[in-house]
């Protein structure tokens, strides 16, 4: 059931077109991700969701009513802001409770929701402490407990773990998840973090210069890219442009200009377009023995950089400089640098974009 529906929707800023005639239909319970660079539209999209700002044309539907002039506080939404947005005078229990005080709600519901909600994001014992005596996780927690008490129709999200380190990043994204789960109430996240919206979202909605350029499920848009954009933009990728040598059918030959790369695809390219093949990092393999692959060349590797859990290769080959990232299984003796060695890949991760 639809719950959410933005149709033509534009913003300006001035001159500038933030939102470009933005259409995007989100089902009721479902978490949707706005995905895409700084200065894509994303935020000023969830601010026009928000009540925030009003759209210059377009559409915008809760719950099949255009809330076109309503107020945010008319919209029963909850938001969690990047920077927690919480009042330091108040106690975790008054910023928490504080928006059914200003709803009215009665003492003894207001005490019930709000150890539900303590209760919820782990907090139940730190009613009493104040913002500065607690860590930037647990902040977080409380936000996202202000906007739960309320009982919103929608919840929005406006990077809500960018002001986290690595490791609580990953603590509050399984707990976002879990509380999803518990509560299924529709949500919107607005992130830069491409790990954040694959992780936490049934859909993602890559962005760019104010317009959708994909939604699908979060394998949908990582495997089968749309656009030239959302293949470079997700994952890391190492960017080759060349020449269709010959295109057969799914089977495509590239020209990198010394290079002959196999390619499927289920898109037509002709003999002479100008191309980009992309393939991620995490495709390619390097070994110092020829690879059984139906892409495999002589490179030199340049350097072998120990992360811990994964070990990252730069290897040239002719004039590109590859990237190649494997997990650390433990097993392998190093690649000594400067030495010669194969690197290859399968035609199917050959992604392929047409250059205009």
């Amino acid at each position: 059931m639809e719950h959410v529906r933005l149709h033509e929707v534009s913003k300006f800023y001035g001159q500038v077109l933030a939102v470009d005639r933005l259409s995007l239909s989100i089902n009721q319970g479902e978490s949707v991700a706005l995905l895409g660079p700084s200065g894509c539209g994303k935020t000023t999209t969830l601010n026009l969701l928000a009540g925030f700002l009003q759209p210059d044309g377009g559409t915008i539907r809760i719950a099949d009513r255009d809330v076109a002039g309503l107020p945010p506080n008319k919209r029963n939404l909850g938001m969690v802001f990047q920077s927690y947005a919480l009042f330091p005078h108040m106690t975790v229990a008054e910023n928490v409770a504080f928006g059914l005080k200003l709803r009215r709600v009665e003492s003894a519901e207001r005490e019930r929701r709000l150890k539900e909600a303590l209760d919820m994001v782990r907090l139940g014992g730190f009613a009493d402490r104040f913002p500065r005596q607690l860590s930037g996780g647990q902040q977080q927690r409380v936000a996202l407990a202000r906007a739960i008490i309320v009982q919103p129709d929608i919840m929005l999200y406006d990077e809500p773990l960018s002001n986290l380190d690595a490791k609580l990043r990953e603590e509050m994204r399984s707990e976002l998840l879990d509380i999803q789960d518990r509560i299924r109430i529709t949500s919107i996240y607005v992130t830069h973090d491409q790990e954040e919206a694959l992780a936490l979202a049934d859909r993602v909605a890559v962005m760019s210069n104010g317009c959708v350029e994909q939604i699908g499920t979060p394998d949908e848009v990582y495997e089968k890219p749309a656009t030239g954009f959302v293949a470079k933009f997700l994952g890391e990728s190492n960017v080759l442009p060349g020449t269709v040598a010959r295109a057969d059918g799914t089977s495509v030959v590239v020209d990198l200009g010394g290079h002959s790369v196999h390619c499927q695809t289920s898109e037509r390219f002709s003999a002479g377009d100008r191309v980009e093949v992309v393939v991620r990092t995490e495709r390619l393999a390097v070994s110092p023995e020829r690879l059984s692959t139906d892409n495999c060349f002589k490179a030199r590797l340049h350097h072998a950089i120990y992360l811990g859990g994964t070990i990252r290769y730069l290897v040239q080959l002719g004039d590109h400089r590859l990237i190649m990232v494997e997990k650390n299984r433990g097993d392998r003796a190093a690649l000594s640098e400067g030495s010669e060695v194969y690197v290859g890949w399968p035609a199917k991760d050959s992604l392929l974009v047409k250059l205009p």
